[in-house]
């Protein structure tokens, strides 16, 4: 079959399950997107309103579906716009390839319009990259790129494409990609790793578990909740592993890091065996590394090599895919309950709850509306079938730290790479992906500002998206360490916002501020009603603070409750 280089892009994307894409055309993908005109009736294009909307939004539809999400921009700006959510999916090992139009290959390295090496800017923060320049290389790179994307720990592919590419023609089929030599995506278990982890646990007086996204990522949701179960072993998350395992299941003793839970913090320091499974022992989740579980034997359950012994030293390493690694494990765990050490967990959440948790879900102290209150105000009303996409801030971990959660793939928050502006483009992907659940993004004021433009797309799609911004009028998270660790003084953190609602309206999606306590719970009843898009501004108390909390550099243990 004779066809351009722009309509064999078009073709291998449909061969691979692909029918929907986020972008915004410019010269240099002109041919690609004329094509996408001609293939309407099987590949969604969604106009977002800035690129870098674009890479968000594939990045929602990418963690709520578990699918690669795509994304297209020009060249120049339109490129270089994609290099933050590429940043994002690489840290948070998110599959998503990304399209990019270029300058004829004539043209390259001459400054010519619009050109930027866009290979050299995102080789970086993408798991694999490559610059087409004859439209005969576009069936074979783009099948590697959604195998690369797809496979072991996934993450962003970037493919460049020179307009001449786009223009000539070739020759095409297509031929999906499951090997390329010398790429091992997925490590060859080795059974006798796992029995040496299994006896550790077996012999362990108070193990502990943290468990990552790697569970989601690698679909072991199941096998996860049969280990805690048959051995008894407290299982605390990071962020991004929150929704494998429900929140409200007996053995799910909560978040640890920076903001997380007490107990799980604490009790990292205590533990004799830690188990991480797919998780990198990132700094906010460690504290200071020279104190950090090192009374504990650690077992490190991992896909990617590269993590093993890179922050905490192993004492066994199993490389492998999480769901083989588990389902090898699982018979060899001795039945056990650990209840004496699971009591400990109790004592410190109910430590966490006198002193933290009830006064921010019910409080008494004549302050202003807590975000707390506001996410379990939703809680009620969504039952904890909600997905929730937050942004980063404060109102990211009073989000990560209440939400309640039934099912996997609920929790879509920027993790690694902490990226104001993900939440609004993140949540139009997860609904567009996730159509049968609500989704609603949780926003802070200044976040909201980051990509705001997005409401656009909104209107334009008629995605029903509901989006509560938790407005205190600072750059909160900022805020707090300037009050705790630079003496009040708030240098650049005061927000004077703009009317959200009238902005929301203006897009044409309904609107609604909250200012009192008693207007909450009706006013989200009404949200999550709506079979529309609908916007909630709730007027948060300014200075609220998020605790507990582990100052940069101090110990898990040494966490602050105030």
């Amino acid at each position: 079959m004779k066809i351009s280089g722009a309509e064999a892009v078009i073709r291998c994307l449909l061969a691979e399950g692909v029918d929907l894409v986020y972008g915004y055309p410019g010269g240099a993908i002109m041919p690609v997107y004329d094509e996408l005109y001609k293939f309407q009736d099987q590949l969604h294009h969604v106009l977002v309103r800035h690129e870098q909307g674009a890479a968000h939004a594939a990045q929602g539809f990418a963690r709520a579906t578990g699918k690669v999400g795509v994304a297209i921009a020009t060249s120049g700006p339109g490129a270089t716009n994609l290099v933050t959510g590429i940043a994002d999916a690489q840290i948070d090992s998110t599959p998503m390839v990304c399209i990019t139009g270029q300058v004829g290959k004539h043209l390259l390295g001459s400054d010519a319009f619009q050109e930027t090496d866009i290979i050299g800017i995102s080789t970086p923060v993408t798991k694999w990259n490559y610059q087409i320049t004859e439209a005969d290389e576009i069936p074979e790179i783009m099948a590697k790129a959604f195998y690369i994307a797809r496979s072991g720990r996934s993450g962003p592919v970037l493919v460049d494409i020179t307009k001449n590419a786009q223009f000539d023609t070739l020759d095409f089929s297509y031929k999906k990609c499951n090997d390329i030599r010398s790429y091992h995506p997925k490590p060859v278990l080795k059974i006798e790793k796992v029995k040496e982890a299994a006896a550790v646990i077996n012999q362990a007086k108070k193990p502990m578990i943290i468990f990552g996204q790697g569970i989601i990522l690698s679909k072991a949701e199941e096998e996860l909740k049969a280990l805690i179960e048959k051995s008894g072993i407290p299982a605390a998350w990071t962020i991004l592993g929150l929704s494998a395992l429900p929140t409200e299941h007996e053995l799910n003793v909560g978040m640890v890091g920076m903001h997380g839970n007490y107990g799980p913090n604490v009790l990292t320091n205590e533990c004799d065996v830690l188990i991480a499974l797919g998780m990198r022992f990132d700094d906010r989740v460690t504290g200071n590394l020279a104190t950090y579980a090192k009374q504990a034997k650690v077992i490190h359950f991992e896909i990617d090599p590269a993590e093993i012994d890179k922050n905490v030293k192993t004492e066994v390493a199993v490389l492998a895919d999480l769901k083989e690694a588990l389902t090898a494990l699982l018979p060899l765990i001795e039945k056990n309950a650990h209840e004496e050490w699971h009591n400990e967990f109790k004592k410190k959440y109910e430590i966490e709850l006198d002193a933290v948790i009830n006064e921010e879900l019910a409080p008494t102290n004549g302050k202003g509306i807590s975000m707390g209150e506001t996410i379990e105000m939703i809680n009620k009303h969504s039952k904890g079938d909600a997905i929730m996409v937050s942004d980063v801030g404060q109102h990211q971990m009073f989000t990560c730290r209440y939400s309640k959660f039934n099912q996997t793939k609920s929790n879509v928050t920027s993790g690694g790479l902490g990226t104001m502006g993900f939440a609004l483009p993140a949540a139009i992907g997860a609904k567009m992906g996730r159509p049968d659940r609500e989704v609603v993004a949780i926003i802070g004021d200044g976040g909201f500002q980051m990509n705001i433009q997005e409401l656009g797309t909104i209107y334009q799609t008629k995605v029903p998206v509901k989006i509560v911004v938790l407005n205190n009028e600072f750059l909160g998270m900022v805020r707090q360490w300037q009050e705790l660790f630079f003496d009040y003084r708030y240098a650049s953190t005061v927000m004077v916002n703009p009317n959200f609602c009238a902005i929301a309206e203006g897009y044409y999606i309904k609107a609604r501020k909250v200012t009192k306590r008693e207007e909450l719970d009706e006013a989200i009843a009404e949200m999550m009603a709506s079979k529309d898009s609908y916007f909630l501004e709730v007027m948060v108390e300014k200075e609220n603070n998020v605790f507990p909390m582990i100052p940069t550099g101090a110990s898990v243990s040494d966490i602050r409750l105030s």
